[in-house]
C-alpha cells in the first residue's frame, strides 16, 4: 500500500468554494487598491538572505526558510513583502522624485516554531506608498485600509494607531543600551506591565522614564488619549509624535474614517524598520491582527535610494476566517453550467458546450455514469455553485434544470 503524502505542518490546500472565495475576495481588496490610484507589482517568492538580514529589521534569522543555489548564495523565501518591494523600488525608481504608488498579492512564509496551528504560509495583499512623508499620506493608508474591511462586509472592526517615535523617545530618555530595549520591547509586546516595573528597577532606570515605560499599557483609547500621551512625552521627539497622530485623526474625519481609530501606545512595531506611525486592524473571530502596516522612512536606504515610505498587508487567510465565524457572506457569483449526457450523445454535448463558452457561459462536461442518478448530479452542481444543468439524453430528448429555482424543462430534438 502507498504511503499516503500529506502537507507539511502549518501549510494546507485550499481547494473548489473555498478557494473560489479566497480569490473572489482578493479581487474585491485589489479594486480598492486600484481605485486609489495603486499600481501592480509582483516580487520573487524567495531573494537573498541579505534583502532580510538582522540590519533590515525584518523577522529573526532563525525564523527564515533559508537554502542555497549552485553557486552557495544563501536564499530565502521571503517572510514579509515590503522588504522585497523596497528593494525593487530602490533599483526600478531609482530616480523617481514623484511619489510611488505599488500594490500587491503574495504569499509569505515564517518557519515559526510555537505557531500552534497557525499558518507558516500566508497569503498578503498589500500598498505601498514610496517617496512621501506626510500627514496627508499616513492618512490615505489609513483610510484605504477601512476602505478596505467595509468593502467586504465587515463593521466591526477598529483600527489600532500608534506612533514609535513617542515610544524611541521614552528608550532614549532611560538612556538604556541595544539588549536593555529588546527586553523592554519584550515586556511590553507581551503586556506584562509587572514584569516591566520589575525589570526597570533592577537595572536603575531614573522613576520619570520608568512611570513613562509602565504607562503605555494604560495609553489606549479613542482619540481623548492623546492629550494623556503628550504629558508623558519626554522631549521635542515624542511631543511631535502624538502631534503627529492629531493631525491624521483631523485629516481622516475628511474620509469619514475616524470612527475606526483607537490609538495604542504599547504598540512598538513587530519589524525593526518602522519609523513612525504603525497599526494594526481587528476584528472578531480571528486570533491575529487581519492588517498590519506602518511607516518605514529609512528602509530604502538599505537598498540605495533614500525615500520616506509607509505600506500595510492584509492577511488574506486571517480575514477568510474572520468573515466566515462573523457569518458574512463571501461574494461567490461564479454560476456554472453542467451539461450531462448519455453516452453515444458527445458531439452534441460538446457543440452545446462549445456555443455556451463563445458567449462566455462557463460550461462542465459530464458523462452520466450507469449507477449514478439525475439527483445526484444536482446535489453535486447546488454544491459546486452551478446554476443550470442540461441533461442529453440517448432519444434525443433535453432536460433543463434551474439548479436555483427547481424549475425543469424539456424539449425534443433531433441531429
Amino acid at each position: 500500500m502507498e504511503q499516503q503524502l500529506h502537507t507539511p505542518e502549518g501549510v494546507r490546500d485550499i481547494c473548489n468554494i473555498e478557494c473560489g472565495k479566497k480569490l473572489s475576495l482578493e479581487n474585491r481588496l485589489h479594486k480598492v487598491l486600484q481605485l486609489y490610484g495603486y499600481h501592480d507589482i509582483q516580487t520573487p517568492t524567495f531573494e537573498y538572505f541579505d534583502v532580510f538580514r538582522k540590519e533590515i529589521g525584518t523577522i529573526p534569522s532563525r525564523e527564515l526558510y533559508k537554502f542555497f543555489d549552485k553557486e552557495g548564495n544563501t536564499l530565502v523565501l521571503r517572510p514579509d513583502i515590503t522588504p522585497s518591494i523596497a528593494r525593487a523600488a530602490a533599483t526600478l525608481f531609482k530616480d523617481e522624485d514623484i511619489p510611488i504608488r505599488l500594490c500587491y498579492t503574495g504569499n509569505t512564509f515564517v518557519n515559526h516554531s510555537s505557531y500552534q496551528g497557525r499558518l507558516r504560509e500566508n497569503t498578503q495583499m498589500g500598498a505601498e506608498l514610496i517617496g512621501v512623508d506626510s500627514i496627508e499620506a499616513d492618512a490615505e493608508m489609513l483610510a484605504m485600509v477601512a476602505d478596505c474591511l467595509t468593502t467586504i462586509g465587515l463593521r466591526d472592526f477598529q483600527l489600532s494607531v500608534g506612533n514609535v517615535d513617542l515610544f524611541q523617545s521614552l528608550i532614549e530618555d532611560a538612556a538604556l543600551n541595544e539588549e536593555e530595549e529588546e527586553r523592554v520591547r519584550e515586556l511590553i509586546n507581551n503586556r506584562n506591565y509587572f514584569g516591566l516595573e520589575e525589570y526597570l528597577d533592577g537595572i536603575q532606570v531614573k522613576r520619570s522614564s520608568k512611570e513613562a515605560l509602565v504607562a503605555l499599557g494604560d495609553l489606549y483609547g479613542g482619540v481623548e488619549i492623546l492629550a494623556q500621551a503628550r504629558n508623558f512625552a519626554p522631549n521635542s521627539k515624542g511631543i511631535k509624535a502624538v502631534r503627529r497622530l492629531e493631525q491624521i485623526y483631523d485629516m481622516l474625519k475628511y474620509y469619514g474614517a475616524e470612527q475606526y481609530i483607537q490609538f495604542d501606545f504599547s504598540m512598538s512595531g513587530t519589524y525593526g524598520y518602522y519609523t513612525g506611525i504603525i497599526f494594526r486592524g481587528y476584528t472578531f473571530g480571528t486570533g491575529d491582527a487581519v492588517v498590519k502596516g506602518g511607516r518605514y522612512d529609512h528602509l530604502l536606504e538599505k537598498f540605495g535610494k533614500e525615500s520616506p515610505s509607509i505600506g500595510f498587508a492584509l492577511v488574506i487567510d486571517e480575514l477568510m476566517s474572520a468573515l466566515t465565524r462573523q457569518h458574512i457572506r463571501i461574494t461567490y457569483s461564479r454560476k456554472n453550467t453542467l451539461i450531462l449526457y448519455d453516452k453515444g450523445m458527445e458531439k452534441k454535448a460538446i457543440r452545446i458546450a462549445s456555443d455556451f463558452r463563445e458567449k462566455c457561459k462557463n460550461t462542465e462536461l459530464l458523462r452520466k455514469a450507469p449507477d449514478k442518478t439525475l439527483e445526484d448530479y444536482m446535489q453535486y452542481g447546488k454544491e459546486y455553485y452551478a446554476g443550470n444543468m442540461i441533461y442529453i439524453q440517448e432519444d434525443d430528448q433535453i432536460q433543463m434544470f434551474n439548479l436555483v429555482t427547481g424549475e425543469t424543462k424539456t424539449i425534443n430534438t433531433k441531429e
